[in-house]
This record gives structure tokens, sequence and C-alpha cells, in this order.
């Protein structure tokens, strides 16, 4: 068996050339073994080139009747954490949950309108790691810190109400930080799972049809954002049936 653009191993040297023809389509297998991939050293840097071309593949979500949107969220974060991809913003999950609370208050925001995509890029400011809406400064991270909490005092100093997004187990990190700088009954901290399903909820005004669009919207702003600020495409989600 030989692999399109592949001539066809010597015996023994099959499984380095399923991984030379993966990373390097096209090109000429014998050539590329010469270089050190039947070596020990040179399977690890082909599986390394395999794993990196298969990494540029958009986020894949599944939508589905059977399954909880939070649900659905939790599995798309999860494949964010076992993907460790880094964006210029941060960790890829951080970068992520932000863009992902953005296009989820712009669809909010937009609720009058026809389509969530009618929504200004510009509906939800951003400055440095928040969003701001009105007087509310919102934060939204993977890992609360010393230095967020200090981030809402200041927010407080300027006039503005701090939120915070995390993740589930951050929720309770968050609470402990703020309660020991004496600010814990003045910061409103959010399940970022929750906080997402219940706007598609209610985009969707609790019908079927009503959530598959809320959720394709948000997904779509998503993308969008993805493009005008972020330069890995792989950071784009897409949606599965």
């Amino acid at each position: 068996m030989a692999f399109r653009g592949c001539r066809e191993p010597a015996r023994g040297r099959f499984k380095n050339c399923a991984i030379a023809c993966v990373a390097y389509p096209g090109r000429d297998v014998e050539d590329l073994l010469r270089y050190g991939a039947d070596s020990e050293l040179g399977v690890a840097f082909w599986v390394g080139r395999v794993r990196e071309a298969f990494a540029w593949k958009p986020l894949s979500v599944k939508l589905g009747p059977t399954k909880g949107l939070r649900t659905m969220l939790r599995e798309l974060l999860q494949h964010v954490e076992r993907r460790g991809r880094r964006g210029p913003s941060g960790s890829g999950l951080e970068t992520v949950l932000q863009h992902l609370a953005a296009a989820t208050l712009d669809c909010t925001l937009a609720a009058r309108a026809s389509r969530c995509n009618s929504c200004s890029p510009s509906a939800t400011q951003r400055r440095g790691a928040g969003l701001f809406l009105g007087d509310v400064a919102i934060h939204v991270t993977a890992s609360p810190s010393e230095a967020l909490i200090e981030r809402c005092r200041q927010n407080m100093s300027e006039g503005l109400r701090p939120v915070v997004l995390t993740l589930p187990k951050g929720v309770n990190v968050a609470e402990a930080l703020a309660e020991s700088k004496q600010l814990g009954n003045r910061i409103d901290i959010f399940d970022i799972e929750q906080f997402v399903a219940l706007n598609v909820y209610k985009l969707g005004k609790f019908t079927a049809d009503g959530r598959n669009t809320a959720v394709d919207d948000i997904v779509k702003r998503y993308n969008e954002i993805v493009e005008e600020v972020e330069t890995d495409p792989s950071l784009k989600i897409e949606l599965r049936q």
C-alpha cells in the first residue's frame, strides 16, 4: 500500500512513512526518512509535526437534543485544555473564554435585531483584559488571582461595578480571594458555563429551534471576533449537528 504522493517505503519502515506523509503530504518519503524519520528521535519529531497539523483544525462541538448546554460548553472547554493551544492574549483556554463571553454579550445586546451578526464589533468594548458595558467591568478568566481582585478594586475606585466570569472550579477561588481583600460583598462572581447557557435560553425564548439559532449566532459572532483579533484560526469553533 502506498500513500498519495509517496513512494512505497522499504519493509519495516511503513509506520514512519505514514507519519511523514501526514505531516508533509506530497513529499518523497524516502527523502524524508533520510533526514531521520526512521530513528527514535526522528519518529518523535514527525509525530510532533503531525500533532501540529491536526492542532490547526477548528474546535469542534456537537449540538444535539440529548445534551445539556452546560455539558456542550464544558466539552468544548475541555477540548481547548487538551490542545494546550496558546493565543496572543494568553493561554488558549483564557482566550476562548474571553471571546465566548464577548460574543454572548454582543448577541444579548443585539437581541432585538433579526441577526446577531448585525451588532457592531464595538458593542462590547474591550480594554485590556476586561469587557466594559455601561458602568460594568467584566473580567473573564480561567484562573482567578490576587491581581484580578486588585483590578476589581481599581474598577470600583473609578465608579465601575466589577463582575468576574470564570470556570466552575474557579468560582470558590475567586470568592475566597475577594473575601481576603474585604471585597467579597462588592464583586459579583459567576460561573461562565451558567452565564452562557442562561443567555442561550433567554435568546432562544425557551424553544428548541430558538436555542439552536442562539447557539449558532453566538458561535458565528465568536468566530468573527477571532478573525478580528487573533492570528490562530484553530481558535474558531465548528458546530456539528
